[in-house]
């Protein structure tokens, strides 16, 4: 990422890269912007809904609807040292909750 520097007794503002001898003298006025629009991107999901029918069954109670059988499945989600985050989806048709237990 090229940093800015204000001009100088030495020389005009420039653009240059810390990790590198890179430097791109202005020319021209410069616009500087400090915030970014961000925009969210759809997530495509780890599984799709055949794969969500597929997977295996436990028994246990979904905390939206109560009822008694969910599919599963685990993701290291944080370090190597910590257990493996397990992620439930609800085997109802009408509920399909998706909750997780860390």
């Amino acid at each position: 990422m090229l940093l800015y520097e204000l001009p100088n007794t030495g020389h005009s503002a420039r653009f240059f890269c810390p990790t590198c001898p890179y430097v791109c003298q202005i020319e021209k006025r410069v616009k500087i912007k400090r915030h970014m629009r961000l925009v969210k991107k759809a997530i495509d999901p780890i599984f799709s809904e055949n794969d969500q029918q597929n997977l295996p069954t436990t028994d246990t109670t979904c905390p939206a609807c109560n009822y008694g059988k969910a599919g599963f499945y685990q993701v290291q989600i944080r370090s190597a040292d910590e257990p493996m985050t397990t992620f439930y989806i609800c085997k109802r048709e009408t509920c399909r909750n998706h909750w997780r237990e860390d």
